[in-house]
């Protein structure tokens, strides 16, 4: 195989990817047309596979930086082909984060891509490899609340406005949280370049646990509150109120007993 051919190969989309993005087009169909008997389970699929999407940009954005700024491995590793199963983890990047998701209404981050960071040169590009996860969720979150703050909800059934409402929740407090400068998440990759050799080494041992403590962390009430407070304050400035958010919860967790208040008709 030629090497033009070969890096063809590298970039070529997964139909693992394209089978998720298909399972949340059409569950976002039967989520607008109300096409299900129960709009929970459309709701719950929907926000499920356009989870997993967003979390397969995530990692695409992660990837694909680390190839302009110098890692030429990226592409044999299977990165740029968005297939979720190629991640160095993934169970840390795709079943926990889905996990927590059901567990808590909560856009936890999952595992990086592995990058060689031995072939980038310079502080800013190894930075921009770690920013560029959180910056595609925070692009996700501002398409998916787009019809929000354009005020451009005539129309839009109430199972897919609160379907996006939760989906936009779960792009925000990821942004967030892989933001943190803790030793583990991007927040932490981002600011590594800058710190001294002897401060790097005292943190590298922490790396494996950031995301388990971060995790711990926010089942402190009071930190939690405040967390959850700050992200519904941005989710409001957006024009998605908490009621929006609440009742797309409500609709993803169909095996509950739903809320009279989150009327679907």
């Amino acid at each position: 195989m030629s090497t033009a051919a070969a890096r063809r190969s590298e970039r070529r989309i997964s139909p693992v990817f394209l089978g998720i993005l298909a399972v949340s087009a059409v569950t976002g169909w039967a989520t607008w047309t109300g096409f299900a008997e129960q709009p929970g389970v459309a709701v719950f699929l929907f926000v499920t596979s356009a989870w997993i999407v967003s979390l397969c940009l995530h990692e695409y954005a992660h990837a694909r930086t680390a190839l302009h700024s110098g890692d030429f491995t990226i592409g044999a590793k299977g990165y740029l082909t968005l297939n979720p199963l190629k991640y160095t983890h993934a169970l840390l990047s795709i079943v926990l984060p889905v996990l927590f998701v059901i567990m808590g209404g909560i856009g936890l981050p999952g595992g990086a891509v592995f990058v060689e960071r031995g072939h980038i040169r310079g502080r800013w590009k190894h930075s921009a490899v770690s920013a560029a996860g959180p910056l595609a969720n925070v692009l996700f979150a501002v398409l998916c609340t787009a019809p929000f703050w354009l005020d451009a909800l005539d129309g839009v059934p109430r199972p897919f406005r609160y379907a996006l409402g939760f989906l936009a929740l779960l792009q925000i407090t990821a942004a967030i949280l892989n933001l943190l400068p803790v030793p583990g998440l991007d927040g932490y990759g981002v600011i590594e370049p800058w710190l001294s050799y002897n401060a790097r080494r005292q943190m590298e041992p922490f790396a494996p646990f950031g995301l388990l403590f971060v995790f711990a962390v926010l089942w402190i009430p009071s930190v939690n509150e405040t967390f959850f407070d700050m992200v519904y304050g941005l989710l409001n400035s957006l024009g998605i109120d908490n009621n929006t958010t609440a009742c797309g919860y409500e609709l993803f967790r169909f095996w509950r007993e739903s809320d009279p208040i989150c009327s679907v008709s």
